[in-house]
């Protein structure tokens, strides 16, 4: 079943997970309160500049501009040192304007945001002279496309364009995130052996659904337990993916949510990607459907609260820094 960007925010679920956390200690608590975070999923939009489309059909806290101030604001009791610009679907044709936009905001040391992975349309023959420009640029990353969308059929991303601008990417030492509906999970894994020289990295735990997770959910969730769980196991199998922990708050409970709540998806990831292969991923304002950025950080560390504490730093701030050069 195709899901609109507007569903896909807008779904949540109206009852409690029933999985249970372990405990917690006080040592490995205060070691995680004081771990740096670094973001690779911050969103910003000034709708001076920009009026990302999707964003008519949005929820009324999306329906405003979002700029590094309240960027600042939203984080500044959680340590954040550094954040990753994710691309927020403009109009195609202003997807140079952003790329501009955010090289000059990136070298601005007044901002958290340090590099952007921007948009694109791999699918299309003028992909190759658009990203070329920014063959040479340390602030750009790499390259998203949402595939959750009406307008993106499955097995869009293993077409034959796709996959040569997929693997162009890689040649010039960009990723490409994977954005998907979670029961299309196996194109990744696809995609991944069609370009084995390009890292892809999974958005939003594979964009879980946490009400697949509870015994009696209000609606029909977005997939099955049994089939997420052997995707991501799949994806994990590929050397050239990562997994980003993010987004799913998004899609919690609204008024009836806690870290046991994304409990099963996150220790899902973390134990098949393993500590060396996930980052973190902040999702505002996007998280603000449901949860305010401290909770939703506060709702993670406590979920991982009782693994090491270096593999704590590595999702929450080292891998990032390795992997994005940052």
């Amino acid at each position: 079943m195709a899901f609109s960007r507007r569903e896909f925010i807008q779904t949540t679920t109206a009852a409690a997970a029933a999985a249970i956390v372990p405990a917690v200690s006080a040592t490995a608590k205060a070691s995680a309160k004081r771990l740096p975070l670094i973001d690779t999923h911050q969103h910003l939009w000034d709708l001076d500049l920009f009026q990302p489309p999707w964003l008519s059909g949005a929820p009324d806290v999306l329906a405003r501009s979002y700029v590094t101030s309240d960027y600042k604001k939203a984080t500044r009791a959680v340590n954040l040192v550094k954040a990753v610009y994710m691309e927020v679907d403009v109009n195609p044709k202003n997807q140079v304007k952003e790329a501009e936009h955010l090289i000059a905001l990136s070298k601005d040391p007044r901002h958290p945001t340090v590099a952007a992975v921007i948009s694109g349309r791999p699918g299309e023959e003028s992909f190759a002279p658009y990203i070329s420009r920014y063959k040479d640029s340390q602030y750009i990353k790499g390259v998203r496309q949402v595939l959750h969308v009406d307008s993106a059929p499955r097995g869009l991303c293993l077409s034959g364009q796709y996959v040569k601008s997929v693997q162009l990417l890689g040649s010039m030492g960009k990723s490409f995130d994977l954005c998907m509906r979670p029961t299309e999970l196996s194109d990744g894994a696809a995609l991944a052996d069609k370009a084995p020289d390009t890292r892809l990295i999974v958005d939003h735990c594979g964009n879980a659904d946490p009400k697949a997770w509870l015994k009696e959910p209000s609606e029909e969730p977005w997939h099955e337990v049994d089939q997420w769980k052997r995707d991501i196991d799949l994806l994990a199998t590929k050397n050239n993916i990562i997994c980003k922990i993010s987004g799913i708050v998004a899609r919690a409970p609204k008024d009836n949510w806690g870290p046991e709540t994304l409990a099963p998806i996150v220790n899902h990831c973390l134990q098949a990607f393993g500590p060396e292969r996930v980052i973190f991923g902040g999702d505002w304002p996007v998280c603000r459907i449901v949860a305010s950025y401290k909770h939703w950080v506060d709702a993670l560390k406590e979920i991982i609260s009782e693994r090491p504490y270096q593999e704590q730093r590595k999702l929450l701030h080292d891998n990032a820094e390795r992997l994005y050069v940052i």
